[in-house]
């Protein structure tokens, strides 16, 4: 069996279409929630539970949805706090690092129990822009992380990017801004010369619409792999 990732900015219902068709059992699917958002993941590590129950606890907000800010940036710290946030960053590396192969694992495990995986998400594509092209603008956190999913992490093997104007994004969610979500949508645009599978859906159709185009494409990516023939998959 494969893998198969639906991408796309929030708001294009990534989620949505995967339950769906998870739900409806046509193929033998596990869903499996690859993304930032820790309140999102259906999956996870007891470290990242903890983590999470404890920004709980601190009343701070769990949920780290919505489009990267690129101009955001952390203020800086001297002495003691510098090597306290230094130490966190290093800790929230290795817990990530570990969720993320843990999360591997599992749809490797998957695959060999006769599953399509399907991915909410996928954190190859979330961080490819930030982490692993970043235009030099890394942290030395970020280019570590960047390197491990450029050179060592599994990638998807199909990518099916959900599509739809940023106004429409923004409208469904309310999460950023629209020049954020557009900017968003730019990058994983730029995924499309990155991996031999790549095909688009627009995601403004009705909800059942996209479902049944995600299902026939799919379908089609199956059938290709069982008879390979020269070229990607695109729509």
């Amino acid at each position: 069996m494969f893998s198969v990732a639906l991408i796309g900015a929030d708001g294009a219902g990534k989620t949505t279409v995967a339950r769906h068709l998870e739900v409806r059992q046509e193929m033998p699917v596990r869903y499996l929630y690859m993304g930032v958002s820790k309140s999102s993941s259906n999956r996870m590590l007891p470290t990242t539970r903890l983590m999470l129950a404890l920004k709980r606890a601190a009343g701070r907000d769990d949920d780290e949805g919505g489009p990267p800010n690129p101009a955001r940036q952390a203020r800086p710290a001297r002495g003691w706090r510098r090597l306290l946030r230094s130490g966190k960053r290093a800790l929230s590396l290795a817990n990530r690092l570990a969720e993320e192969g843990y999360r591997a694992l599992l749809a490797t495990h998957y695959r060999r129990q006769g599953y399509i995986v399907l991915f909410d998400r996928h954190f190859y594509s979330d961080y490819y822009a930030h982490d692993i092209v970043g235009n030099g603008h890394q942290t030395r956190w970020r280019r570590i992380h960047g390197l491990f999913l450029n050179h060592f992490y599994p990638k998807p093997d199909y990518l099916i990017l959900l599509d739809a104007p940023a106004p429409v994004l923004h409208a469904r969610k309310g999460e950023g801004t629209v020049e954020l979500l557009e900017r968003r949508r730019a990058e994983y645009w730029q995924l499309r010369e990155q991996v031999p599978y790549f095909s688009v859906v627009d995601a403004t159709q009705p909800q059942e619409a996209v479902v049944q185009q995600v299902t026939d494409l799919i379908r089609n990516f199956q059938k290709q792999q069982r008879e390979p023939i020269v070229g990607g998959v695109e729509d």
